[in-house]
């Protein structure tokens, strides 16, 4: 017996696959253990290590380094959205005055890391006589990257629907611009919606970044609580809570993605309209209309229930 994807498995498979899963359980197991067991030999369960987390102006503190990372998150995100739209556009454009500058600057953004992008900004600019706050240099490094990285996925989209698309639209008068806005563009936002969010995901988790050039978000002040003498320098405390409140938002950021792509896939209800009934009604033998069997039907229109 075979399915459609794979053979099923016999006897002796099953066996075998049982055995690997149940060595695969106690291997992970094992290594977890161990694990648990060199951080309980070191001390990092302690309550020392973890008292730091017990007063409330650390976790004010933490709120308001979050504040920061979900500010520079949330312009970035939008600006890179806006950016990648425009990239997109122009690099789809038939004109070669617009085409090749737009091409030139996406793949050069594409090409400069980050980090080294912020660095130039914060540490690069002064030299020039241009200072620039480390919020302001974070937020345009993060635009210039994934705005160029949207603008690549957004103009694969385009570029993957079929090309009647663009021609039905073309055929019943639309210009190119109504083309792009009324048809290319909405399929193919929604085609990549979760090459988008898998982007902004990243954004979020570059503005941890921004702590080489001291901005006060999540990671600086990790940072900074891991350097607590007094509580014997809790590293991985630090890293775990900080950690954890990354993997929150980016959860959070999943499910709202997921939500949308749901949303932007369910058919729209029609608006309830007049139903049609059928009825036989008797005529007369002259009558053109009539049928072999004397009759004939008519569709009469009447309003639907709601």
């Amino acid at each position: 017996m075979t399915s459609v994807l794979y053979d099923v498995p016999g006897p002796r498979a099953i066996a075998r696959n049982r055995v690997l899963a149940v060595v695969t359980v106690v291997g992970v197991g094992a290594l977890i253990a161990f694990i648990v067991y060199r951080f309980a030999l070191s001390g990092q369960f302690s309550a020392t290590k973890w008292g730091l987390f017990t007063y409330a102006t650390i976790w004010e503190q933490i709120l308001a380094a979050l504040g920061k990372t979900l500010a520079a998150f949330g312009l970035a995100a939008v600006l890179s959205v806006a950016l990648g739209f425009l990239l997109a556009i122009g690099r789809l454009s038939d004109h070669r005055w617009v085409r090749i500058p737009i091409t030139t600057v996406t793949e050069l953004f594409r090409a400069v890391p980050v980090l080294v992008m912020m660095m130039l900004l914060y540490y690069g600019l002064p030299s020039t006589g241009i200072s620039m706050e480390p919020y302001a240099a974070v937020v345009i490094a993060l635009v210039a990257y994934n705005g160029s990285v949207l603008a690549e996925a957004l103009r694969a989209g385009i570029e993957s629907l079929p090309r009647g698309q663009k021609e039905a639209g073309y055929s019943i008068g639309l210009r190119k611009s109504g083309v792009m806005r009324l048809i290319l563009l909405p399929q193919a936002v929604r085609a990549m919606l979760p090459v988008i969010v898998s982007q902004l995901v990243v954004t979020m988790k570059d503005t941890a970044l921004g702590f080489i050039i001291t901005y006060p978000e999540l990671l600086y002040l990790a940072k900074q609580l891991s350097s607590n003498v007094q509580f014997g320098r809790p590293l991985l405390q630090s890293a775990f809570v900080i950690g954890g409140i990354y993997i929150v938002m980016c959860l959070i950021l999943s499910a709202v993605a997921k939500w949308l792509e749901g949303r932007t896939r369910r058919t729209p209800k029609r608006p309830d309209g007049p139903a049609a009934t059928t009825a036989t009604i008797p005529v007369q033998p002259d009558d053109p209309r009539l049928h072999r069997d004397g009759t004939v039907t008519e569709v009469i229109a009447v309003q639907g229930e709601r």
